[in-house]
């Protein structure tokens, strides 16, 4: 316990007394050889939990079930509910800890976590049933005669809901009281946010539980006796690997942008962390502008991936040291078409793709690809226009210091209608005056290898006077007007080649 903070070890010892307070008083209960007794079922319900939880330590079985089977806390509380539900709570509480000290665990110091484990069951397992109990639970189920209850042996449906309900809700409220207290002392998170959310995201889960719970214990006091209780696990389990699965599909989204993001940083090294700062006041806005959790979701990759066409603009383009020819300009802002082609199959990212092609247009219709105004950009693409400029302005690169954060606001004001939605300028303002914002250096800037050039890229040659992210629009480089519309453009022309580009003479500067 040494790694473990002095008030954290203080507060699972007093856990841990209180689980043995919840559990001492099953010796007062009839005797093993009673029949009338609680240790058959004790017995047989703490052997199925821990067996439950078993397979994550077992490496033999772990190799073979882990990629399949969602062995994870929580997958087989209905088993802890079911005991909640049918025994007295001593005995119930006693039916948590073989298989929480049994259970998997990820941090060290394990042996510690397993205590904490068992204490937090046994604890809440104990409150649900003395909830159960209160509502005269037990005679919900058709374990004793209750006035105005049905005849003994039978359940009484719909009554039976509200004990099971209050004990589920007691379970809950001590799991989420004893995480949020953990928190307290081991993480040291203020006491005012540590209970944050904890009850909010658990009821509706421990609901769950607590109705497939129910089913068991009605099935095990029925004729066809226990055996008939373990085959409400099944759909139960089959819930928990749906749920695992949609979880192990959330982390490959998740690789897929990293190894995106990475692959942009690795070539254009001068904006280095520049995408995870987009991304992440893009979500600033959608929350200013009451996006649900989806769609924001959605927007943050968006932010992130919005420079991945660069991938498909030649590295000595990205990276030259003189001012950029009227063909090359046209090379580099080929870019968010390049993108939307990388991600044209990456269903996920839904609305994302089109706000990677059309972040570049602006609102008077003299963006590029395809010079789309107004509502005719997508409400993302408007998003990651406006947190692409405030982090280019706001950024520390090799070529210049950042500008301050009331600077680009004043840049991002005056831009607003014309080249910026001013909806979203404002939804970012009052994010920024909300949460504030902070950056990071996103170049080498005294590294021995190559340095960078001494001038920006396209995305900070500025067309708002503070060096935000929008170049010149593309008939400023003679290039002819794009087609407008939302349809992508067809036959995008391939990344050019090394040898593809002719070096002419500059044209007094860049674009």
């Amino acid at each position: 316990m040494n790694a473990i903070p002095g008030a954290a070890r203080a507060y699972i010892c007093c856990a841990v007394l209180g689980a043995l307070a919840c559990v001492l008083p099953v010796s007062a209960l009839p005797g093993p050889l009673d029949p009338d007794g609680p240790w058959p079922a004790v017995l047989l319900l703490g052997t199925l939990y821990a067996l439950c939880e078993a397979p994550a330590r077992c490496r033999l079985l772990g190799r073979s079930v882990r990629g399949s089977v969602p062995v994870t806390a929580g997958s087989f509380f209905p088993v802890l509910l079911a005991a909640a539900f049918l025994l007295p709570p001593a005995a119930a509480a006693l039916v948590a800890v073989p298989g929480a000290l049994c259970g998997r665990v990820a941090q060290r110091p394990a042996g510690v976590r397993r205590v904490w484990r068992a204490a937090q069951l046994a604890i809440a397992t104990w409150a649900a049933a003395r909830a159960h109990r209160l509502l005269d639970g037990p005679a919900a189920l058709g374990g004793t005669a209750h006035p105005g209850h049905a005849a003994p042996g039978i359940p009484d449906f719909p009554y039976a809901l509200l004990p099971a309900g209050a004990g589920a809700l007691a379970f809950c409220l001590v799991l989420s009281a004893l995480d949020g207290g953990v928190f307290v002392t081991a993480e040291r998170q203020p006491v005012r946010t540590a209970w944050r959310g904890l009850l909010g995201r658990s009821l509706a889960p421990y609901g769950a539980h607590a109705l497939a719970g129910l089913m068991m214990a009605v099935l095990w006091r029925s004729p066809y006796g226990p055996l008939s209780a373990l085959f409400v696990l099944l759909p139960m389990y089959i819930s928990c690997w749906v749920f695992a699965q949609y979880h192990r599909e959330r982390a490959a989204h998740q690789a897929t942008i990293r190894a995106l993001v990475q692959a942009v940083d690795l070539k254009d090294r001068y904006t280095r962390g520049h995408s995870e700062r987009v991304g992440r006041a893009s979500a600033m806005i959608a929350r200013e502008l009451g996006m649900d959790g989806e769609r924001l979701e959605v927007l943050r990759f968006a932010g992130i991936l919005h420079d991945v066409g660069k991938l498909g603009v030649p590295t000595r383009v990205l990276r030259k040291d003189g001012p950029l020819t009227p063909q090359e300009r046209r090379v580099i802002e080929l870019h968010p078409e390049y993108g939307h082609e990388i991600v044209r199959g990456i269903g996920f990212l839904g609305e994302a793709r089109l706000a990677i092609l059309h972040h570049h247009e602006r609102l008077d219709g003299s963006g590029y690809p395809y010079g789309l105004a107004g509502t005719e950009i997508p409400e993302f693409a408007r998003v990651v226009a406006v947190a692409d400029a405030f982090d280019a302005m706001t950024s520390t690169r090799s070529y210049r210091r950042a500008r301050p954060v009331a600077t680009a606001v004043a840049e991002l004001r005056r831009c607003a209608g014309t080249q910026f939605d001013p909806r979203m300028v404002r939804a970012l303002v009052r994010a920024l005056d909300r949460y504030g914002w902070q950056t990071a250096v996103t170049s080498d800037e005294t590294g021995s290898g190559p340095q960078p050039p001494p001038h920006p890229p396209l995305e900070a040659t500025p067309t708002v006077a503070a060096g935000a992210l929008l170049g010149a629009p593309r008939k400023a480089s003679g290039a002819p007007a794009a087609p407008r519309g939302n349809a992508p453009r067809k036959n995008v022309p391939p990344p050019l080649g090394p040898d593809t580009l002719r070096r002419t003479p500059p044209p007094g500067g860049r674009p």
